[in-house]
């Protein structure tokens, strides 16, 4: 048997709601059942009340106070034997009882107990047979004096129950006609509703097998969002692997001109290698280590990550700042920040740390006195970042800034390899965001980074 953890979505709403519409027919069922049953007996009761009524119509009395009946009945079941409707009179003043023809084979029914002017409508238990029984007890003047007369009226349940079965059976037919029916319909109902599902599976298993790139399907407003979400899960998928790829093609090729160098020095003696030796080859040294360290960098890009929770960025910021003032405080550099309390955004902790940090180590390298860093909103709902300086600025070409390796201040002794805003760059449109480059209103380079909001 399968656990019902295991089974599948149609599945599990095939049962609950086959066990939900079975319930409501079962408890319909049986409420339409108790209700006609409860019509129907109340039908005959009345029906055997007119039969009393009948009989007191056709009852005298002659001057002794001894009944007297016709000897044709207005009720033709009445005398007919064994008919199932059954008549008896009691005059206990006189001691006598009529019993109409149908009852002849009757004997000493049970005595009864009543009021006069109440009715009595019950069910009797005689000779291992069931009826239903109306009596009704009147006072009757019979001359001067007046005496009590008992009207009983039967009638065999056999005709009730025949009637009440063929009822259940029409009812309960009805109803399971019925249930299969829109047991059937909900079937093909959950078919059809659950189709784009399937269509989304197959779609899926065909993404696997590389038969297509991306979910290409159109699908209601429902699973529209999730395949979106799942065509940029591949996309991300495919980019991180594609920079893996390039990272490694890169960093073969960048690695070339730094070992062609140091093959081409004459290998020296310790003793004999003067300084000029040793710092071409830890120029080189260092030259690899910070192109390793970028194609690192850029390889494991972790870029957006879909529903990925969103975290506060001014803790971050913060941070950030604190290690800048430190490594620049013999410049007396002012660093501000301007970021709301509040202010979050779904990025990965890593790459908010890699890009804020780059950037303020950029702009700390050539500001004369002051480096601002805002976070705010943009007029899109989206996150604006921006790191403005008082220094140089970019030039004429800021945009060579963001080639791996180029530097604006290839003349000037600043530390660096050129690649810190290529890195930038790199994150910025792993997360689908744009990176501006230009001249701040502190009249030096500023950056403008804007992550726009996914939907």
């Amino acid at each position: 048997m399968i656990p019902l953890s295991h089974l599948s979505i149609r599945r599990r709403l095939h049962l609950g709601a086959s066990m939900v519409l079975l319930a409501f027919f079962c408890v319909t069922g049986l409420a339409v059942q108790s209700i006609y049953s409860q019509h129907l007996r109340e039908s005959h009761f009345a029906r055997l009340q007119s039969a009393v009524y009948l009989l007191i119509a056709m009852t005298e009395l002659n001057p002794q106070g001894q009944l007297v009946l016709p000897k044709s009945m207005a009720e033709p079941l009445f005398s007919i034997p064994n008919s199932g409707l059954y008549a008896f009179i009691d005059n206990p003043a006189q001691t006598e009882q009529w019993v109409s023809p149908s009852a002849a084979q009757f004997k000493q029914l049970p005595a009864l107990t009543l009021e006069t002017g109440i009715w009595q409508q019950i069910d009797l238990r005689y000779a291992q047979r069931d009826f239903l029984q109306t009596a009704y007890q009147v006072r009757w003047l019979a001359g001067k004096t007046a005496q009590t007369i008992r009207f009983r009226v039967l009638e065999d349940q056999q005709y009730f129950q025949a009637q009440l079965a063929q009822f259940q059976r029409a009812l309960w037919g009805g109803l399971a006609a019925a249930a299969v029916c829109l047991l059937l319909a909900q079937a093909l109902m959950l078919r059809w509703g659950l189709a784009p599902l399937r269509r989304l599976e197959i779609e899926l298993a065909a993404i696997e097998c590389g038969e297509q790139a991306e979910v290409t399907g159109e699908y209601p407003r429902e699973l529209a969002p999730l395949a979106g979400r799942l065509n940029r899960l591949v996309e991300q998928e495919r980019a991180r692997q594609q920079r893996y790829r390039e990272a490694l093609a890169d960093l073969a090729h960048s690695l070339k001109t730094p070992l062609a160098i140091l093959r081409a020095e004459p290998m020296l003696p310790a003793e004999s290698a003067g300084a000029d030796y040793a710092e071409r080859v830890n120029e080189q040294v260092t030259r690899m280590d910070h192109i390793v360290q970028h194609q690192l960098n850029r390889a494991a890009l972790r870029g957006s990550v879909e529903l990925a929770a969103a975290i506060a960025l001014k803790p971050i910021a913060e941070r950030v700042l604190v290690a800048m003032k430190k490594v620049y405080a013999s410049r007396g550099l002012t660093f501000t920040l301007d970021c709301a309390d509040d202010m979050t955004w779904p990025l990965d902790e890593g790459d908010a740390f890699e890009v804020l940090g780059n950037l303020l180590d950029n702009a700390g390298k050539f500001a004369q006195q002051h480096v601002a860093l805002s976070l705010r909103r943009d007029d899109g709902s989206g996150l604006l970042m921006i790191v403005a300086d008082d220094g140089p600025g970019f030039g004429d070409e800021p945009e060579r800034a963001l080639q791996r390796g180029i530097r604006l201040d290839e003349h000037t002794d600043k530390p660096g390899q050129g690649i810190g805003l290529a890195v930038v760059a790199d994150i910025v449109d792993a997360y689908g965001g744009a990176i501006q480059l230009g001249r701040s209103d502190l009249n030096g380079a500023e950056v403008r980074i804007v992550f726009s909001k996914r939907v």
